[in-house]
C-alpha cells in the first residue's frame, strides 16, 4: 500500500460511489458549481465529513488540476462503535477499548495498534478530524496489526465517551495530572482507555467526560513517556489484572 490519494470532482465522486474507504477528504473553501453540489450530496449521504481548506493546501498535495478536491483512500475499513459495542456484549465478552484523542504521528499510531492487537483490544476509536492518517507508514509500523483490529472513526469523542458510559463501559483517561496510579483502578470490567495528543494530551472536553484520570509512576527526572510506550505499559497492566482474575 502507498499513500493513495485521488483528486478532481468526478474521480472522487466515482470512488465514493464505488465503495472506496475515504480516510480524509479536503475541499477548497467556498467551492461552487453543480458537480460540487453533487459531491456535497454524496458526502452527506455517506456521512463523510470534509475538511475545508485554502487552495494553497490542496496545491501542496498536487500541482495537477485538482478542481478543489483531494481525497485520501484507505485500505482499512472504518466502523462505528455504536455498531461494534452491542456485538461485543452479545458475544458475552467484556469490552476492552482504546480511544486515541488526536494522535498525529503515524508511527506512534502504528506502534499503538500493534500493541493493542497483541493484548486483545476490541476496537480503537479515533476522531474524524485531527487524527494521524492511516497510511503505509502506520501499517508498516504496526507490522500489519492494523488489518486485524477494528478502527472506529467518530465525529465527537466526548459524545462517544458519553455513549460508552451509558452502555456500561468505564472510561479511564491517561494524564500526568492524575492523582491515581494505573494500579489503583479495575481494568477487568468493561472499560476504555483514552490516550492523548503527543503535545497537548487529552482534550479538556474528553478529560472532563471521563470517569477516572490515571497515570503511570515516574521516578526519573524526565516527567513524561512517549505516548506509544505509555499506552503499552497501561495496556499490559490491564492484561495482568485480567489474567490474575482467571486464577
Amino acid at each position: 500500500m502507498k499513500d493513495d490519494f485521488i483528486f478532481g470532482l468526478r474521480p472522487v465522486i466515482e470512488a465514493i460511489e464505488a465503495g472506496k474507504t475515504i480516510d480524509k477528504i479536503f475541499v477548497q473553501n467556498a467551492l461552487q458549481g453543480s458537480i460540487y453540489a453533487e459531491l456535497k450530496a454524496i458526502l452527506a449521504k455517506h456521512k463523510i465529513r470534509p475538511n475545508y481548506v485554502p487552495i494553497e493546501k490542496l496545491n501542496r498535495f498536487t500541482r495537477k488540476n485538482h478542481q478543489g478536491v483531494v481525497a485520501f483512500i484507505s485500505d482499512i475499513p472504518f466502523h462505528k462503535i455504536e455498531d461494534i459495542l452491542p456485538q461485543i456484549f452479545e458475544e458475552g465478552r467484556t469490552p476492552f477499548l482504546l480511544i486515541l484523542d488526536r494522535l498525529t504521528d503515524v508511527r506512534n499510531f502504528g506502534a499503538i495498534c500493534r500493541t493493542a492487537e497483541c493484548v486483545g483490544i476490541d476496537a480503537i476509536i479515533i476522531p474524524e478530524k485531527g487524527a494521524a492518517p492511516i497510511n503505509f507508514d502506520a501499517i508498516k509500523t504496526s507490522a500489519g496489526a492494523i488489518y486485524n483490529i477494528k478502527i472506529c472513526k467518530q465525529n465527537n469523542l466526548a459524545h462517544t465517551v458519553d455513549f460508552l458510559q451509558q452502555s456500561g463501559v468505564q472510561v479511564f483517561a491517561a494524564t500526568e495530572k492524575a492523582q491515581k496510579l494505573i494500579y489503583e483502578v479495575d481494568f477487568t470490567e468493561p472499560c476504555a482507555l483514552v490516550m492523548g495528543n503527543e503535545e497537548t494530551g487529552i482534550s479538556k472536553e474528553v478529560l472532563h467526560h471521563s470517569d477516572e484520570k490515571i497515570k503511570l509512576p515516574i521516578e526519573g527526572k524526565t516527567q513524561s513517556l512517549n505516548v506509544s510506550v505509555a499506552c503499552g505499559a497501561i495496556l499490559y497492566e490491564a492484561i495482568r489484572q485480567k489474567i490474575n482474575q482467571q486464577f
